[in-house]
């Protein structure tokens, strides 16, 4: 195996492929070779023993590893996906494993691993990983990956951006769309929950009648019922005349409860009726109405707490945790980072009538590598905050963290140079927050499947979910 030379590197960043199998591994290298660019060398071993001799002759920006592929050495996956990282000097390492090994990436990424995904991969999805991979640790310039690479820039119902995640994101919402049954969305605040609901709507067989969203944690208590029921004429003082609620204003559509875990108790209970006979009573009324409407309901809490502190109903729960969606945060989709601003700086640049020039590299570089614990709703603010604060031109790295009063996504700086940067290693809850994500991605939203394959209980999952926004918001 001959030595990698200087000039290889500098083409293109340089990549070792493991897999066992030689049809699968040439109709990779071939697709990854025209999907990734700057023409890239691209080294495969079959197993793991050549693999290492690899290593030990040549230095690679990134490892590709099949961890099927590494069963020549008979070691548990943790140990020999360590010996691979040990002898990576600095590479990132990609394990790849089938759907139903998930324990096995879970391994890797405890050795050492900077990430996992689940084959079967073509190479425009696994170049796109390989981007997403290179952006979060700050490795695009080395290995020539574009900001995006061959991923295609979605505009799906609202939604901006097509990194795999939100790809899978609107598979879900197209998959059950035209379903009556009631949907489930979870994700961190701005992750555009709200937008979910509408796209589920307007793609559904609904979208001709009226969507009524309500926001649980906005109303008071005391005014709840009457918002969601409607108020019948002389129900208490100054109810002049019958009004209809946000259900019965949704008759034949769709009614979105948001924050639904803020609701009071006692309404659940009435909640949980009016979804089992789909009628209800307005205040005041001794009669019943009989509706027809589609339920969408979101949170931003983790509902197995709020279960558990009693605060919500189980059997409402799962009556309503029917089809489940949930929103990635911003932080795992780096790709979608600039392609969101770049939309945003347009929308607002013509708002203000100001043209801009876009993002320097310096300043993409720089929103790219944020953490983002306000999500999307904390780019968007950030980039109208630039539009309002100058005139036009280019937006450099020293104007975005000026407009940037929050501070909050930015890592520490002034770090000197001859120590790791804090992007280079993610925390422990961070890389374990991607294996438990992506598992429950795999099994399509199923939080008791993605439990099983990681060997941990659904209530482990819930759990972790809340103290990850809880660190999130501390972060």
């Amino acid at each position: 195996m001959p030595k990698l030379n200087q000039a290889d590197t500098a083409r293109g960043g340089s990549l070792l492929l493991i897999e066992s199998d030689a049809k699968s591994a040439q109709l990779l290298v071939a697709s990854l070779t025209e999907c990734l660019s700057g023409a890239p060398e691209i080294v495969t071993a079959p197993n793991g023993r050549q693999a290492l001799t690899c290593l030990r002759s040549a230095q690679f920006d990134i490892i590709l590893a099949d961890l099927s592929s590494l069963g020549d050495i008979s070691e548990r996956t943790e140990d020999v996906v360590g010996r691979l990282v040990k002898l990576a000097h600095g590479a990132l390492v990609l394990a790849l494993s089938d759907g139903a090994s998930v324990s096995s990436a879970v391994a890797a990424m405890r050795a050492g691993a900077h990430d996992y995904a689940v084959k079967p991969l073509n190479g425009p999805a696994l170049a796109a990983r390989i981007g997403e991979m290179a952006e979060r640790h700050g490795k695009c310039r080395t290995l020539s990956v574009e900001a995006t690479p061959h991923i295609e820039v979605a505009d799906f119902a609202g939604f901006i951006g097509g990194s795999s995640a939100m790809q899978f994101v609107y598979e879900q919402i197209e998959r059950i769309a035209a379903s009556a049954a009631p949907v489930f969305i979870t994700g961190e605040s701005g992750t555009g929950k709200d937008l979910c609901a509408e796209a589920l709507h307007s793609k559904g067989l609904r979208t001709g009648k009226p969507i009524i969203a309500v926001n649980c944690a906005a109303i008071p208590r005391d005014l709840m019922e009457s918002e969601l029921f409607g108020v019948a004429r002389g129900a208490f003082t100054g109810a002049h005349e019958d009004r209809k609620g946000a259900a019965e204003l949704a008759d034949g559509g769709t009614l979105f409860l948001d924050e639904i875990g803020e609701m009071d108790l006692s309404l659940q209970s009435k909640l949980l009726r009016f979804l089992q006979t789909g009628a209800l009573s307005r205040l005041g009324e001794a009669g019943v109405r009989q509706v027809d409407v589609r339920v969408i309901c979101a949170t931003n809490r983790n509902p197995m707490q709020l279960i558990s502190e009693k605060k919500f109903r189980e059997d409402l729960f799962y009556r309503l945790h029917v089809l489940p969606i949930h929103l990635p945060p911003l932080r795992q989709r780096p790709t979608d980072v600039l392609v969101l601003a770049r939309h945003f700086l347009g929308h607002y640049g013509q708002e203000e009538r100001k043209t801009f020039a876009g993002f320097s590299p310096e300043a993409a570089n720089w929103l790219v590598s944020g953490e983002w614990p306000g999500n999307v709703r904390q780019l968007q603010n950030l980039v109208r905050r630039l539009v309002v604060m100058y005139d036009g031109g280019q937006i450099t790295a020293s104007m975005a963290k000026t407009a940037d009063v929050e501070g909050q996504h930015r890592p520490a700086e002034n770090v000197p140079a001859m120590m790791p940067q804090p992007a280079s290693i993610l925390p422990m809850w961070q890389q374990e927050q991607r294996i438990i994500e992506n598992a429950i991605v795999q099994f399509g939203g199923n939080i008791s499947m993605a439990a099983a394959a990681l060997e941990i209980s659904p209530s482990t999952i819930y759990r972790k979910r809340q103290s990850w926004a809880d660190l999130s918001r501390v972060a």
